[in-house]
Protein backbone atom coordinates (compact mmCIF):
# COMPACT_ATOMS: atom_id res chain seq x y z
CA UNK A 1 0.00 0.00 0.00
CA UNK A 2 3.07 2.55 0.67
CA UNK A 3 4.51 1.97 -2.45
CA UNK A 4 2.02 2.63 -4.41
CA UNK A 5 1.12 5.82 -1.71
CA UNK A 6 4.43 7.09 -3.00
CA UNK A 7 4.24 6.41 -6.65
CA UNK A 8 1.01 8.15 -6.94
CA UNK A 9 2.59 11.30 -5.40
CA UNK A 10 5.59 10.85 -7.65
CA UNK A 11 3.34 10.38 -10.84
CA UNK A 12 1.29 13.33 -9.89
CA UNK A 13 4.30 15.44 -9.44
CA UNK A 14 5.95 14.58 -12.53
CA UNK A 15 2.76 15.01 -14.93
CA UNK A 16 3.39 18.47 -13.02
CA UNK A 17 0.27 18.96 -10.78
CA UNK A 18 0.29 19.19 -7.33
CA UNK A 19 -1.27 16.59 -5.03
CA UNK A 20 -4.48 17.31 -2.49
CA UNK A 21 -5.92 15.71 0.18
CA UNK A 22 -9.12 14.30 -1.94
CA UNK A 23 -6.33 13.44 -4.52
CA UNK A 24 -4.40 10.98 -2.52
CA UNK A 25 -6.84 8.08 -3.39
CA UNK A 26 -6.43 4.20 -1.74
CA UNK A 27 -4.23 2.23 -4.13
CA UNK A 28 -7.74 0.14 -4.72
CA UNK A 29 -9.06 2.95 -7.00
CA UNK A 30 -5.64 3.30 -8.61
CA UNK A 31 -7.11 3.19 -12.43
CA UNK A 32 -3.69 4.76 -13.55
CA UNK A 33 -1.36 1.72 -12.68
CA UNK A 34 -2.01 -0.71 -15.21
CA UNK A 35 -0.93 1.83 -18.19
CA UNK A 36 2.49 1.46 -16.70
CA UNK A 37 2.76 -2.38 -17.51
CA UNK A 38 3.35 -2.36 -21.34
CA UNK A 39 4.97 -5.09 -23.02
CA UNK A 40 8.59 -4.99 -23.94
CA UNK A 41 8.43 -5.20 -27.64
CA UNK A 42 6.54 -1.75 -27.81
CA UNK A 43 8.95 -0.33 -24.89
CA UNK A 44 12.38 -1.32 -27.15
CA UNK A 45 10.43 -0.02 -29.93
CA UNK A 46 9.75 3.32 -28.70
CA UNK A 47 13.63 3.38 -27.11
CA UNK A 48 14.81 2.52 -30.41
CA UNK A 49 13.11 5.59 -32.24
CA UNK A 50 14.11 7.88 -29.34
CA UNK A 51 18.24 7.28 -29.80
CA UNK A 52 17.87 6.11 -33.66
CA UNK A 53 18.83 2.68 -33.10
CA UNK A 54 17.64 -0.48 -33.90
CA UNK A 55 16.68 -2.71 -31.28
CA UNK A 56 15.97 -6.95 -32.19
CA UNK A 57 15.00 -9.57 -29.59
CA UNK A 58 16.92 -13.08 -29.32
CA UNK A 59 15.42 -16.35 -27.92
CA UNK A 60 12.54 -14.73 -26.32
CA UNK A 61 8.70 -13.66 -27.29
CA UNK A 62 8.72 -9.63 -26.79
CA UNK A 63 4.91 -9.13 -26.50
CA UNK A 64 4.35 -11.25 -24.16
CA UNK A 65 7.17 -9.96 -21.46
CA UNK A 66 5.86 -7.29 -19.54
CA UNK A 67 7.47 -3.92 -18.28
CA UNK A 68 6.28 -2.17 -15.09
CA UNK A 69 6.78 1.76 -14.70
CA UNK A 70 8.15 1.87 -18.62
CA UNK A 71 8.46 5.70 -18.18
CA UNK A 72 10.71 5.72 -15.29
CA UNK A 73 13.43 3.33 -17.08
CA UNK A 74 14.33 5.81 -19.66
CA UNK A 75 17.14 8.53 -19.55
CA UNK A 76 17.16 10.84 -22.28
CA UNK A 77 21.13 11.44 -22.36
CA UNK A 78 21.83 7.39 -22.79
CA UNK A 79 20.81 4.67 -24.48
CA UNK A 80 23.10 2.27 -22.76
CA UNK A 81 21.45 3.63 -19.51
CA UNK A 82 18.13 2.83 -20.44
CA UNK A 83 18.69 -0.56 -22.05
CA UNK A 84 20.63 -1.63 -19.08
CA UNK A 85 17.07 -0.14 -16.89
CA UNK A 86 14.91 -1.93 -19.17
CA UNK A 87 16.41 -5.28 -19.41
CA UNK A 88 18.35 -5.80 -16.16
CA UNK A 89 15.44 -6.32 -13.75
CA UNK A 90 13.37 -8.79 -16.34
CA UNK A 91 16.80 -11.30 -16.00
CA UNK A 92 17.88 -9.37 -19.41
CA UNK A 93 20.96 -8.26 -21.20
CA UNK A 94 21.59 -6.36 -24.03
CA UNK A 95 25.14 -6.48 -26.71
CA UNK A 96 25.72 -3.60 -29.35
CA UNK A 97 26.32 -5.61 -32.31
CA UNK A 98 27.07 -2.70 -34.39
CA UNK A 99 24.56 -2.20 -37.00
CA UNK A 100 21.59 -3.72 -34.23
CA UNK A 101 21.37 -3.60 -30.75
CA UNK A 102 20.44 -7.72 -29.42
CA UNK A 103 18.29 -8.08 -26.20
CA UNK A 104 18.21 -11.87 -24.62
CA UNK A 105 18.11 -13.50 -21.62
CA UNK A 106 20.28 -13.46 -19.21
CA UNK A 107 23.24 -16.07 -19.82
CA UNK A 108 24.88 -17.09 -16.79
CA UNK A 109 27.99 -18.41 -18.34
CA UNK A 110 28.50 -15.19 -20.34
CA UNK A 111 30.94 -13.07 -18.12
CA UNK A 112 33.07 -10.86 -19.11
CA UNK A 113 36.86 -11.05 -19.32
CA UNK A 114 37.26 -8.68 -16.06
CA UNK A 115 35.01 -10.90 -14.47
CA UNK A 116 37.59 -13.78 -15.58
CA UNK A 117 40.26 -11.45 -13.92
CA UNK A 118 39.08 -11.04 -10.84
CA UNK A 119 37.85 -14.55 -10.15
CA UNK A 120 41.58 -15.31 -11.12
CA UNK A 121 43.05 -13.15 -8.68
CA UNK A 122 40.60 -14.36 -6.33
CA UNK A 123 41.34 -17.94 -6.97
CA UNK A 124 45.32 -17.24 -6.73
CA UNK A 125 45.04 -15.96 -3.56
CA UNK A 126 44.10 -19.09 -1.67
CA UNK A 127 46.63 -20.49 -2.67
CA UNK A 128 50.74 -19.51 -2.04
CA UNK A 129 52.21 -22.28 -2.37
CA UNK A 130 52.08 -26.20 -3.73
CA UNK A 131 50.74 -27.47 -0.01
CA UNK A 132 48.21 -24.76 -0.38
CA UNK A 133 47.17 -25.65 -3.73
CA UNK A 134 46.96 -29.68 -3.04
CA UNK A 135 44.34 -29.23 -0.89
CA UNK A 136 42.94 -27.00 -2.56
CA UNK A 137 42.87 -29.70 -5.42
CA UNK A 138 41.10 -32.28 -3.44
CA UNK A 139 38.24 -30.21 -2.67
CA UNK A 140 37.51 -29.05 -6.07
CA UNK A 141 38.10 -32.52 -7.43
CA UNK A 142 35.78 -34.04 -4.90
CA UNK A 143 33.26 -31.10 -5.09
CA UNK A 144 33.44 -31.31 -9.15
CA UNK A 145 32.42 -35.47 -8.68
CA UNK A 146 29.61 -34.29 -6.37
CA UNK A 147 28.39 -31.75 -8.76
CA UNK A 148 28.28 -33.88 -11.59
CA UNK A 149 25.82 -36.66 -9.58
CA UNK A 150 26.82 -39.95 -11.95
CA UNK A 151 26.12 -42.41 -8.73
CA UNK A 152 22.23 -42.90 -10.13
CA UNK A 153 23.72 -43.67 -13.62
CA UNK A 154 26.32 -45.96 -12.83
CA UNK A 155 24.11 -47.94 -10.71
CA UNK A 156 22.33 -48.35 -13.60
CA UNK A 157 24.63 -49.31 -16.29
CA UNK A 158 23.92 -53.06 -17.47
CA UNK A 159 25.84 -55.77 -15.58
CA UNK A 160 26.97 -56.96 -19.27
CA UNK A 161 26.79 -53.83 -21.53
CA UNK A 162 25.76 -54.87 -25.08
CA UNK A 163 28.55 -54.10 -27.20
CA UNK A 164 28.14 -54.19 -31.62
CA UNK A 165 31.43 -53.56 -34.00
CA UNK A 166 31.00 -52.90 -37.37
CA UNK A 167 33.78 -54.33 -40.10
CA UNK A 168 37.19 -52.85 -39.98
CA UNK A 169 37.91 -50.69 -42.94
CA UNK A 170 41.70 -50.42 -44.04
CA UNK A 171 42.76 -47.19 -45.50
CA UNK A 172 46.27 -45.39 -46.18
CA UNK A 173 48.28 -46.52 -42.73
CA UNK A 174 45.02 -46.96 -40.39
CA UNK A 175 41.59 -48.44 -40.25
CA UNK A 176 38.19 -47.67 -39.09
CA UNK A 177 35.60 -49.52 -37.23
CA UNK A 178 32.34 -48.01 -36.25
CA UNK A 179 30.83 -49.23 -32.98
CA UNK A 180 28.19 -48.87 -30.11
CA UNK A 181 27.98 -49.50 -26.65
CA UNK A 182 24.87 -49.84 -24.29
CA UNK A 183 25.43 -47.47 -21.91
CA UNK A 184 22.19 -47.53 -20.14
CA UNK A 185 19.91 -50.26 -20.47
CA UNK A 186 18.49 -49.60 -24.06
CA UNK A 187 20.80 -46.31 -24.82
CA UNK A 188 23.88 -46.69 -27.15
CA UNK A 189 26.78 -44.45 -27.56
CA UNK A 190 28.00 -44.65 -31.59
CA UNK A 191 31.65 -43.63 -32.44
CA UNK A 192 34.38 -44.40 -34.34
CA UNK A 193 37.94 -46.44 -33.43
CA UNK A 194 40.55 -45.26 -35.46
CA UNK A 195 43.94 -47.62 -35.38
CA UNK A 196 46.91 -48.12 -36.92
CA UNK A 197 46.88 -50.52 -39.51
CA UNK A 198 48.43 -53.65 -37.76
CA UNK A 199 51.74 -54.80 -37.96
CA UNK A 200 52.40 -58.46 -40.17
CA UNK A 201 54.74 -59.38 -37.64
CA UNK A 202 56.17 -58.94 -34.10
CA UNK A 203 53.51 -59.32 -32.58
CA UNK A 204 50.41 -56.58 -30.93
CA UNK A 205 52.83 -53.06 -29.97
CA UNK A 206 51.15 -51.34 -26.73
CA UNK A 207 49.97 -48.03 -28.33
CA UNK A 208 48.24 -44.20 -26.56
CA UNK A 209 44.70 -44.17 -26.75
CA UNK A 210 43.62 -41.03 -27.56
CA UNK A 211 39.94 -40.02 -26.50
CA UNK A 212 38.09 -37.42 -28.24
CA UNK A 213 34.07 -36.25 -27.59
CA UNK A 214 33.28 -34.17 -30.54
CA UNK A 215 32.38 -30.50 -30.39
CA UNK A 216 29.41 -29.10 -31.04
CA UNK A 217 30.23 -27.88 -34.90
CA UNK A 218 27.37 -29.28 -37.46
CA UNK A 219 27.62 -33.15 -38.20
CA UNK A 220 29.82 -33.10 -34.73
CA UNK A 221 31.63 -36.41 -35.48
CA UNK A 222 30.89 -36.84 -38.93
CA UNK A 223 32.42 -33.35 -39.73
CA UNK A 224 35.30 -33.60 -42.54
CA UNK A 225 38.10 -31.77 -39.98
CA UNK A 226 37.39 -34.32 -37.16
CA UNK A 227 37.92 -37.12 -39.65
CA UNK A 228 41.12 -35.39 -40.53
CA UNK A 229 41.97 -35.27 -37.16
CA UNK A 230 41.05 -38.53 -35.62
CA UNK A 231 42.74 -40.52 -38.62
CA UNK A 232 45.69 -38.60 -38.56
CA UNK A 233 46.51 -39.51 -35.00
CA UNK A 234 45.81 -43.03 -35.87
CA UNK A 235 48.42 -42.57 -38.80
CA UNK A 236 50.63 -41.38 -36.13
CA UNK A 237 50.85 -44.45 -34.20
CA UNK A 238 47.78 -43.72 -31.58
CA UNK A 239 44.40 -45.92 -31.10
CA UNK A 240 41.98 -42.58 -31.31
CA UNK A 241 38.16 -43.53 -30.53
CA UNK A 242 35.44 -40.57 -31.03
CA UNK A 243 31.32 -40.74 -29.70
CA UNK A 244 28.55 -38.94 -30.44
CA UNK A 245 27.51 -36.00 -28.84
CA UNK A 246 24.56 -36.68 -26.38
CA UNK A 247 21.14 -36.27 -28.67
CA UNK A 248 23.24 -35.82 -32.06
CA UNK A 249 24.40 -38.06 -34.62
CA UNK A 250 22.78 -41.83 -33.93
CA UNK A 251 21.82 -40.65 -30.71
CA UNK A 252 19.37 -38.10 -32.13
CA UNK A 253 17.97 -41.04 -34.51
CA UNK A 254 17.42 -42.95 -30.50
CA UNK A 255 16.03 -40.55 -28.01
CA UNK A 256 15.90 -37.06 -30.58
CA UNK A 257 18.30 -33.88 -30.55
CA UNK A 258 15.88 -31.68 -27.59
CA UNK A 259 17.46 -34.58 -25.31
CA UNK A 260 20.34 -32.48 -25.93
CA UNK A 261 19.23 -29.29 -23.61
CA UNK A 262 17.72 -32.10 -20.85
CA UNK A 263 18.69 -31.57 -17.29
CA UNK A 264 20.64 -34.91 -16.96
CA UNK A 265 22.53 -34.56 -20.55
CA UNK A 266 25.66 -33.11 -19.21
CA UNK A 267 25.86 -36.46 -16.84
CA UNK A 268 24.97 -38.73 -19.91
CA UNK A 269 27.94 -37.38 -21.51
CA UNK A 270 30.45 -37.62 -19.24
CA UNK A 271 29.31 -41.41 -18.35
CA UNK A 272 29.55 -42.14 -22.65
CA UNK A 273 33.27 -41.05 -22.43
CA UNK A 274 34.32 -42.82 -19.13
CA UNK A 275 32.35 -46.32 -20.56
CA UNK A 276 34.39 -46.01 -23.89
CA UNK A 277 37.20 -45.46 -21.95
CA UNK A 278 36.76 -48.32 -20.21
CA UNK A 279 35.34 -50.36 -22.60
CA UNK A 280 38.84 -49.83 -24.84
CA UNK A 281 40.80 -50.79 -22.33
CA UNK A 282 39.28 -53.63 -21.27
CA UNK A 283 38.90 -55.27 -24.91
CA UNK A 284 41.52 -53.58 -26.86
CA UNK A 285 45.53 -55.29 -26.19
CA UNK A 286 46.97 -53.03 -28.48
CA UNK A 287 46.98 -49.78 -25.59
CA UNK A 288 49.42 -48.61 -23.46
CA UNK A 289 46.96 -47.38 -20.05
CA UNK A 290 50.40 -45.07 -19.14
CA UNK A 291 49.96 -43.09 -22.51
CA UNK A 292 46.21 -42.30 -22.47
CA UNK A 293 45.05 -38.86 -23.67
CA UNK A 294 42.29 -36.34 -24.58
CA UNK A 295 41.11 -33.75 -26.94
CA UNK A 296 38.74 -32.30 -27.88
CA UNK A 297 37.36 -28.55 -29.32
CA UNK A 298 34.83 -26.11 -28.07
CA UNK A 299 31.68 -28.27 -26.35
CA UNK A 300 34.62 -31.43 -26.81
CA UNK A 301 37.18 -29.90 -24.66
CA UNK A 302 34.73 -29.43 -21.60
CA UNK A 303 33.76 -32.84 -22.18
CA UNK A 304 37.29 -34.22 -22.51
CA UNK A 305 38.41 -31.99 -19.21
CA UNK A 306 35.29 -33.74 -17.29
CA UNK A 307 36.57 -37.01 -18.71
CA UNK A 308 39.95 -36.17 -16.95
CA UNK A 309 38.40 -34.70 -13.34
CA UNK A 310 36.65 -38.12 -12.91
CA UNK A 311 39.30 -40.24 -13.95
CA UNK A 312 42.84 -40.29 -13.14
CA UNK A 313 44.97 -42.02 -15.26
CA UNK A 314 45.29 -39.19 -18.56
CA UNK A 315 48.55 -38.83 -19.05
CA UNK A 316 47.98 -35.20 -21.54
CA UNK A 317 45.51 -33.26 -22.27
CA UNK A 318 44.80 -30.71 -25.08
CA UNK A 319 41.70 -28.60 -25.20
CA UNK A 320 41.07 -26.81 -28.25
CA UNK A 321 39.41 -23.37 -28.65
CA UNK A 322 37.91 -23.18 -24.93
CA UNK A 323 38.19 -23.41 -21.22
CA UNK A 324 38.40 -20.17 -19.83
CA UNK A 325 37.53 -18.58 -17.07
CA UNK A 326 34.75 -15.85 -18.13
CA UNK A 327 32.91 -19.11 -20.20
CA UNK A 328 31.64 -22.53 -19.26
CA UNK A 329 30.23 -23.65 -22.81
CA UNK A 330 26.35 -22.66 -21.88
CA UNK A 331 24.52 -25.41 -23.50
CA UNK A 332 23.43 -27.74 -20.79
CA UNK A 333 25.62 -30.69 -21.88
CA UNK A 334 28.41 -28.86 -20.67
CA UNK A 335 26.98 -26.09 -18.30
CA UNK A 336 24.04 -28.43 -16.85
CA UNK A 337 25.73 -29.39 -13.68
CA UNK A 338 27.29 -27.07 -11.41
CA UNK A 339 30.91 -27.95 -11.45
CA UNK A 340 32.45 -24.50 -11.63
CA UNK A 341 30.62 -23.38 -7.90
CA UNK A 342 33.48 -26.17 -6.74
CA UNK A 343 34.93 -25.41 -3.47
CA UNK A 344 33.20 -22.60 -3.12
CA UNK A 345 33.85 -20.99 -6.77
CA UNK A 346 35.58 -22.09 -8.78
CA UNK A 347 35.96 -22.04 -13.22
CA UNK A 348 37.16 -24.16 -15.98
CA UNK A 349 41.07 -23.41 -15.79
CA UNK A 350 41.17 -24.33 -12.26
CA UNK A 351 39.58 -27.18 -12.72
CA UNK A 352 42.02 -28.07 -15.81
CA UNK A 353 44.99 -27.67 -13.45
CA UNK A 354 43.04 -30.01 -10.30
CA UNK A 355 42.71 -32.64 -13.21
CA UNK A 356 45.69 -32.34 -15.11
CA UNK A 357 49.03 -30.77 -13.18
CA UNK A 358 51.64 -31.20 -12.92
CA UNK A 359 51.13 -33.17 -16.46
CA UNK A 360 51.19 -32.04 -20.07
CA UNK A 361 48.46 -30.24 -21.19
CA UNK A 362 48.23 -28.07 -24.46
CA UNK A 363 45.42 -25.47 -25.08
CA UNK A 364 45.05 -23.99 -28.37
CA UNK A 365 43.40 -20.01 -28.41
CA UNK A 366 42.59 -17.68 -31.06
CA UNK A 367 41.59 -14.02 -31.61
CA UNK A 368 37.73 -14.62 -32.91
CA UNK A 369 36.23 -16.21 -29.35
CA UNK A 370 36.17 -15.97 -26.01
CA UNK A 371 39.37 -17.64 -25.65
CA UNK A 372 41.63 -14.52 -27.40
CA UNK A 373 42.09 -13.79 -23.46
CA UNK A 374 43.95 -16.87 -22.79
CA UNK A 375 47.35 -15.99 -23.16
CA UNK A 376 47.46 -13.05 -20.78
CA UNK A 377 45.08 -14.34 -18.30
CA UNK A 378 44.26 -18.01 -18.23
CA UNK A 379 47.70 -19.06 -19.64
CA UNK A 380 50.22 -17.36 -16.58
CA UNK A 381 47.48 -18.25 -13.85
CA UNK A 382 47.68 -21.94 -15.26
CA UNK A 383 51.61 -21.36 -15.34
CA UNK A 384 51.67 -20.48 -11.71
CA UNK A 385 50.14 -23.63 -10.67
CA UNK A 386 52.61 -25.93 -13.28
CA UNK A 387 55.21 -23.51 -11.33
CA UNK A 388 54.40 -24.60 -7.82
CA UNK A 389 55.61 -28.60 -9.55
CA UNK A 390 58.67 -27.33 -11.36
CA UNK A 391 56.78 -28.10 -14.42
CA UNK A 392 55.62 -24.72 -16.09
CA UNK A 393 57.34 -26.09 -19.67
CA UNK A 394 54.58 -28.81 -19.34
CA UNK A 395 52.11 -26.61 -20.10
CA UNK A 396 51.75 -25.11 -23.82
CA UNK A 397 49.65 -22.67 -25.23
CA UNK A 398 49.56 -21.97 -29.11
CA UNK A 399 47.30 -18.87 -30.08
CA UNK A 400 46.49 -18.25 -33.30
CA UNK A 401 45.09 -14.35 -32.71
CA UNK A 402 44.32 -14.36 -36.54
CA UNK A 403 41.72 -16.99 -36.48
CA UNK A 404 38.70 -17.77 -35.56
CA UNK A 405 36.61 -20.32 -33.47
CA UNK A 406 37.23 -23.55 -35.51
CA UNK A 407 39.23 -26.72 -35.36
CA UNK A 408 41.22 -26.07 -38.51
CA UNK A 409 44.65 -27.07 -39.90
CA UNK A 410 47.22 -24.14 -37.88
CA UNK A 411 45.21 -26.15 -34.77
CA UNK A 412 45.09 -29.72 -35.90
CA UNK A 413 49.22 -29.57 -36.58
CA UNK A 414 49.36 -27.88 -32.71
CA UNK A 415 47.83 -31.18 -31.63
CA UNK A 416 49.92 -33.45 -33.68
CA UNK A 417 53.08 -32.06 -32.70
CA UNK A 418 52.27 -32.18 -28.95
CA UNK A 419 50.89 -35.63 -28.91
CA UNK A 420 54.18 -36.48 -30.84
CA UNK A 421 55.91 -35.11 -28.15
CA UNK A 422 54.07 -36.46 -25.28
CA UNK A 423 52.97 -40.01 -26.43
CA UNK A 424 55.99 -40.67 -28.65
CA UNK A 425 54.05 -40.58 -32.28
CA UNK A 426 55.63 -40.02 -35.18
CA UNK A 427 55.05 -36.19 -36.43
CA UNK A 428 55.80 -37.60 -39.89
CA UNK A 429 53.01 -39.56 -40.65
CA UNK A 430 50.48 -36.65 -39.67
CA UNK A 431 49.62 -36.42 -43.49
CA UNK A 432 46.25 -35.33 -44.21
CA UNK A 433 47.02 -36.19 -48.36
CA UNK A 434 46.44 -39.63 -47.03
CA UNK A 435 43.03 -39.57 -44.99
CA UNK A 436 39.69 -40.83 -46.34
CA UNK A 437 37.31 -38.27 -45.76
CA UNK A 438 34.16 -40.56 -45.47
CA UNK A 439 30.33 -39.79 -46.03
CA UNK A 440 28.11 -40.01 -42.67
CA UNK A 441 26.85 -43.58 -43.30
CA UNK A 442 30.08 -45.10 -43.31
CA UNK A 443 30.47 -43.99 -39.95
CA UNK A 444 27.18 -44.99 -38.75
CA UNK A 445 27.08 -47.84 -36.87
CA UNK A 446 23.60 -48.63 -36.98
CA UNK A 447 21.51 -48.63 -40.60
CA UNK A 448 17.75 -50.12 -40.31
CA UNK A 449 18.98 -52.50 -38.02
CA UNK A 450 18.60 -51.58 -34.24
CA UNK A 451 19.09 -54.03 -31.25
CA UNK A 452 15.72 -55.08 -29.97
CA UNK A 453 15.94 -53.30 -27.04
CA UNK A 454 17.16 -49.82 -28.39
CA UNK A 455 15.11 -47.06 -27.16
CA UNK A 456 13.62 -44.96 -29.54
CA UNK A 457 12.40 -42.04 -27.79
CA UNK A 458 13.49 -38.82 -25.10
CA UNK A 459 10.14 -40.66 -23.15
CA UNK A 460 11.38 -44.21 -23.40
CA UNK A 461 14.49 -42.70 -22.05
CA UNK A 462 13.35 -40.77 -19.35
CA UNK A 463 10.71 -44.03 -18.19
CA UNK A 464 14.08 -46.05 -18.47
CA UNK A 465 15.76 -43.17 -16.05
CA UNK A 466 12.76 -43.27 -13.36
CA UNK A 467 12.50 -46.85 -12.91
CA UNK A 468 16.41 -47.43 -13.41
CA UNK A 469 17.39 -45.13 -10.61
CA UNK A 470 14.23 -45.81 -8.42
CA UNK A 471 15.37 -49.42 -8.35
CA UNK A 472 19.38 -48.96 -8.82
CA UNK A 473 19.06 -51.96 -10.43
CA UNK A 474 21.49 -53.62 -12.77
CA UNK A 475 20.04 -55.01 -15.91
CA UNK A 476 21.90 -58.10 -16.90
CA UNK A 477 21.61 -57.87 -20.50
CA UNK A 478 22.98 -61.56 -22.40
CA UNK A 479 24.19 -60.37 -25.90
CA UNK A 480 27.58 -61.21 -26.98
CA UNK A 481 29.67 -58.59 -28.81
CA UNK A 482 28.68 -58.99 -32.17
CA UNK A 483 29.44 -57.79 -35.76
CA UNK A 484 26.74 -56.29 -38.13
CA UNK A 485 28.89 -56.81 -41.22
CA UNK A 486 29.28 -60.91 -40.33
Amino acid sequence: MLQRFVFTIAWLLLLGGSATAQEIVPSSDLSGVAPFARSLAEVLDEVGKRFGARIVCKRLDADTVEVVWAPFRVRPYSLSETLDNVTRPLGLVWKDEGRRIVVQPYEYYRRTVADGEKLLAWLSAQYDGREAWERRRERVLADVRTALALEPFLQAVPARPASVCGAVRRHDGYTTQNFALETLPGLYVCGTIYAPVPARKGGTPKRPLIVAPSGHWPDGRYRPDHQLLMASLARMGAVAVDMDIFGWGESERQVGLDAHTASYAMQVQVLWSKMVTDWMLATRKDIDPARMAATGGSGGATHALMLAAVDGRFAALAPVVHLVSHFDGGCPCESGRPVTLAAGGSCMPEILAAAMAPRPVLTVSDGGDWTASYPTLEYPYLRRIWDFYGAADCLRNVHLADEKHDFGPNKRQAVYAFFAETLGLRLERADENAVDVLPIADLQTFGDVWPTNVLRSRAELEAMMRQSFGTASHSANDEKNTNLNE
